[in-house]
């Protein structure tokens, strides 16, 4: 006679837990030895074609204080509206611009990047894009990734009629993606994860 078969569980879902800086990002955490550096801390590697500028994307909780443990990743297309892709005949292993970045929040929740304001890029539609940066969110009590965009300021016309954007039927709600402009070359976002001003999050 066949033993029964036990019911399994399912596992239980694990949130990023306090190591994500540890595990994703170690020299920032001062644990050298892993990587030489921390993977997608540089996305300039030489010269560039396009404006240089600078991202500062702030993590917020529900509660309205700045997440020092969260960590950010981006994806962007380059000045001309082209992305990096590293499988293509002609791809460098250490390309000029990479289109992708992964900095750790600091301690005030800010996570910093150095990179080029990017070019349009055709949307579902056919029709050009504003320019914007792709995000991806991890964090303590985040089970899944958080994906959402940034846009700029200085690009209302653009933002007027991005395809995505306008898919946000609250207007008002299309604000939390949009970056402001500080000075010449800084931009800086608010990310709220919950609450009131919470950001609008992408399912994809």
């Amino acid at each position: 006679m066949l033993h029964p078969v036990p019911t399994l569980k399912e596992t239980p879902s694990q949130t990023a837990g306090p190591y994500v800086h540890i595990g994703m990002t170690p020299n920032f955490c001062d644990i050298p030895g892993v990587y030489a550096t921390d993977m997608g801390s540089t996305m300039i590697n030489g010269e560039v074609e396009g404006e240089r500028i600078t991202l500062n994307i702030r993590l917020i909780d529900g509660a309205g204080v700045p997440l020092n443990d969260g960590l950010v990743e981006i994806w962007q297309a380059d000045a001309s509206g082209s992305f990096v892709s590293p499988t293509a005949p002609n791809s460098n292993s250490v390309p000029a611009f990479t289109g992708w970045g992964r900095q750790p929040a600091n301690g005030d929740g800010v996570a910093a990047f150095e990179t080029i304001k990017p070019g349009r890029v055709a949307g579902p539609d056919g029709k050009p894009m504003a320019p914007h940066v792709s995000l991806w969110i991890v964090a303590r009590g985040i089970n899944i990734g958080l994906q959402t965009r940034l846009y700029f300021e200085d690009e209302a016309e653009a933002n007027e009629g991005d395809f995505v954007l306008n898919k946000i039927m609250d207007k008002r709600r299309r604000q939390t993606l949009i970056a402001r402009k500080e000075n010449a070359g800084r931009y800086h976002l608010d990310i709220h994860l919950q609450g009131e001003k919470e950001t609008v999050f992408f399912d994809i």
